[in-house]
């Protein structure tokens, strides 16, 4: 996912010439025909995470340029939120932050590199648009759209080698709109990022054993598609949001904020990381630990199923 978002960067700055990408020191490997290709658009800005966004502010300022920013899982959002609030989004900068590893993807570094509260903290920040592809289709999407579209933006990737979700190539995303994959009556399920993976596989085995589940891709998280959950809420007997995230502040609670200003009464059921420091281990292990894996999505559900 992060080398199709880079490399449509890249071939984006090939007729985009106020495109600049800084990095913190890191990504060569990923980044480096960028920098090979337009040096005066690239900049390393050292081991100093807070400088890049502060300098990234400034870049957009001078002569409308667009400037991402990109480092790894809480190094581009918690390290330098201050920076974010009070030079980006103060000032409405074209800055597009962007975070490579989020929820537990670097999960053997442990908790420093753990981004799991990253979506709640950006859907706070005044103007900020906060996105979360689910696999290289939408990373691509994505790229295109926040190297169009003025102002502070938030790219939530995965680290490398997720799978394709979508089997055929979407052509158009919409800023705010969920990407209805299926649609079925026994209830509606939503997810962003990676987790959608897990998320889809859950509704597939749900399916084999006769329950029809509605399912949502939804790389956007703020602003968020509220015209298909209250479809969902009218249509389905339940919603479940699943989440590589704590329960704060994320997908669940932006659907919840939706629910909370309806008429419909409808059941929710909220699939997220626990409250908690998270061990050390490897993604696909911290998943299955915490219920977040394709067995523990699927147990979830069915047990709301049987509250019913």
């Amino acid at each position: 996912m992060r080398n199709t978002f880079v490399n449509t960067l890249t071939a984006i700055a090939e007729t985009n010439e106020k495109l600049n990408l800084v990095v913190g020191d890191l990504g060569y490997s990923v980044v480096d025909q960028f920098a090979a290709s337009y040096p005066e658009q690239f900049l390393n800005a050292g081991v100093a995470e807070q400088l890049m966004t502060g300098l990234a502010a400034g870049l957009s300022m001078i002569g409308e340029r667009t400037v991402v920013t990109y480092s790894i899982a809480n190094f581009p959002v918690i390290r330098c939120l201050e920076q974010i609030r009070n030079d980006v989004c103060f000032h409405s900068a074209d800055v597009k932050i962007v975070s490579v590893g989020g929820g537990l993807a670097y999960g053997s570094a442990g908790y420093t590199h753990h981004a799991v509260e990253d979506i709640s903290l950006m859907r706070t920040m005044p103007g900020m648009v906060v996105t979360a592809p689910a696999d290289p289709v939408e990373a691509k999407l994505v790229a295109h759209l926040a190297v169009d579209t003025p102002g502070p933006w938030y790219v939530r990737l995965g680290k490398n080698g997720e799978p394709n979700l979508h089997i055929e190539n979407i052509k158009e995303m919409k800023i705010g709109q969920a990407i209805m994959m299926a649609d079925g009556d026994a209830g509606t399920i939503i997810s962003t990022g990676t987790i959608a993976h897990e998320a889809w596989l859950a509704r597939q085995h749900l399916e084999a054993e006769g329950y029809s589940f509605r399912f949502f891709s939804s790389p956007f998280v703020k602003p968020f598609d509220e015209e298909a959950v209250l479809q969902a809420a009218q249509d389905t007997r339940f919603l479940v949001t699943v989440e590589e995230h704590n329960g704060f502040g994320g997908l669940g609670s932006a659907v919840a904020e939706i629910l909370s200003k309806s008429k419909h009464n409808v059941q929710l059921c909220r699939i997220y990381l626990p409250d908690l420091v998270q061990d050390i281990g490897s993604q696909q292990y911290l998943l299955q630990k915490h219920g977040l894996d394709k067995a523990g999505i699927v147990c979830k559900i069915k047990r709301q199923l049987d509250s019913e």
